[in-house]
């Protein structure tokens, strides 16, 4: 072993003579070159009584010295006859220095096994980027896909997944198991627009004009921007801060990313209509901020993302896995399913009278989007139930009532300040009855019972329109059911 004044001195260090790498070192040799070592090369700068001090505790860390590497060489020459035989490898001997140095005054023997703190688990790599689970661990926790790798793991068979609380690795995208969601994904992607695509000039002109549209009109349009331009920057958020984390199933993963992209493309579209129009930005995107019927509706969408957004928040309990249900049900059956439509039929209501022409575009394309992701809600929404019949507790039913009445009263306050007169074919209380028809079939898509009895639908033209079969001059504009040209069947 060196000292500080080793490093002192000028005198040069012997070393070990080297020897070919496929020979063994020769013990006796290697032993006499370290006894030949000065005992203190210091001694030639300190004199004759700083070797007369270190002699022998340098000798004494010599002759360790020569112990510990007849041993090494002992066991390298064995692991050498062994890898030249074609024998087995020896079982796992000492730890390295690098897992931690031996214990002082002991030496390592070939013939003693190595204590268990010093020997690798058979269970566990030695490294620090990688631990494999417990499976207390695999039992608390559900999957993420953001899990160190399980090396040797069993292949993901469709048994395995589930939509929340899966444990199966999340990376691998098929199996397939809920086919309803891969498909749902293709048709979003077949359905892609952008909202520049949309000539925007009849608008402006009629925007800017002072007698095109009435009062009612004007504040139709800037009361549904005013909500829409935040709303889906709120479901957006739910989706990407909350809900893509506690759905464990690749597919439906696949789809939220879709419908993620698709609620940017529509809060583009709404920032589209408003610049084009002039409006001033600051009122219509703080209307939610300033206005209470549009308050009170985000206001409810937002208390439902608060919890689940906590990054502490897990599912795997009845209480946790009823709150993100809650979730589900309050933007895709009321915010998106409930919320959505006053606004949408009073703007597809003047396009079918010839007004607001791109506005009315915009929102159709956006309507086939939402009409999609509703369905997509409630199919989560249901296969969860399916699969965790403990949830759909009879309370929990009444609760789920309760919210869908609750969004439904809040968009009927909504159509009432909207539309404080009659205005395009329809008034407050039609819209009302409108809303009544519509939350009886959210009700209904989720096996629960109508609140709404005799309600019926006093605009059949919305059936009409939502399902995208409304014929246009393709060379003035673009058919509503547009898909992209990889998607046609032709």
């Amino acid at each position: 072993m060196l000292s500080w004044d080793d490093y002192k001195s000028d005198a040069p260090l012997k070393t070990v003579p080297s020897q070919p790498v496929d020979q063994p070192l020769d013990p006796d040799t290697l032993a006499k070159t370290l006894a030949s070592q000065p005992a203190n090369t210091a001694a030639g700068l300190n004199g004759e009584t700083a070797l007369n001090g270190a002699a022998s505790s340098a000798q004494d860390e010599i002759s360790r010295t020569v112990e510990e590497a007849r041993q090494l060489i002992a066991d390298l020459d064995r692991d050498y006859e062994l890898m030249s035989s074609g024998d087995p490898a020896p079982a796992v001997q000492e730890t390295p220095a690098a897992y931690g140095e031996p214990s002082a005054g002991k030496e390592p023997s070939a013939g003693k096994e190595p204590s268990a703190s010093k020997e690798p688990s058979a269970s566990k790599e030695p490294s620090a980027t990688y631990k494999e689970p417990s499976a207390e661990e695999h039992e608390a926790a559900p999957a993420t896909g953001l899990e160190e790798l399980e090396m040797g793991a069993k292949r993901v068979e469709v048994d395995d997944k589930r939509m929340i609380n899966c444990r199966a690795d999340l990376n691998q995208l098929v199996p397939f198991k809920y086919d309803w969601a891969w498909q749902k994904y293709l048709d979003g992607c077949a359905n892609h627009w952008m909202p520049q695509e949309v000539n925007m000039t009849a608008d402006v002109a009629m925007w800017r004009s002072e007698n095109a549209l009435t009062e009612d009109e004007r504040r139709i349009v800037m009361r549904s921007l005013g909500y829409f331009s935040t709303a889906d920057s709120l479901v957006a958020n739910n989706l990407v801060l909350a809900i893509y984390r506690l759905i464990t199933n690749p597919e439906c993963r696949q789809y939220l990313l879709r419908q993620a992209f698709e609620e940017a493309i529509h809060t583009h579209a709404y920032q589209y209509c408003i610049e084009s129009l002039g409006m001033d930005e600051g009122e219509v995107f703080n209307m939610y901020r300033e206005v209470p019927s549009v308050a009170e509706k985000a206001s409810w969408s937002l208390s439902h993302t608060q919890s689940l957004s906590d990054p502490n928040f897990t599912t795997g309990t009845p209480e946790s896995d009823q709150e993100l249900l809650r979730n589900l049900i309050a933007f895709y059956c009321v915010t998106e399913g409930i919320f959505f439509y006053c606004g949408f039929s009073q703007i597809l209501s003047m396009g079918r009278r010839n007004k607001m022409t791109g506005v009315a575009e915009q929102f159709q394309y956006i309507l086939r989007d939402e009409s999609m992701h509703l369905n997509f809600g409630v199919d989560v929404i249901n296969q969860i139930k399916l699969e965790n019949p403990h949830l759909w507790t009879p309370e929990f039913q009444r609760e789920a009532i309760r919210m869908i009445v609750e969004g439904t009263e809040l968009e009927v306050a909504f159509a009432r300040d909207t539309m404080p007169r009659g205005v395009l074919g329809m008034n407050a209380a039609m819209m009302e009855e409108y809303l009544h028809f519509i939350a009886n079939r959210r009700l209904n898509q989720l096996g629960l019972p109508e609140q709404y009895p005799g309600a019926e639908n006093p605009f059949p033209w919305m059936s009409e329109i939502m399902d995208l079969r409304k014929e246009k001059n393709f060379f003035e504009t673009r058919v509503t059911e547009y898909q992209t040209g990889g998607a046609l069947t032709w």
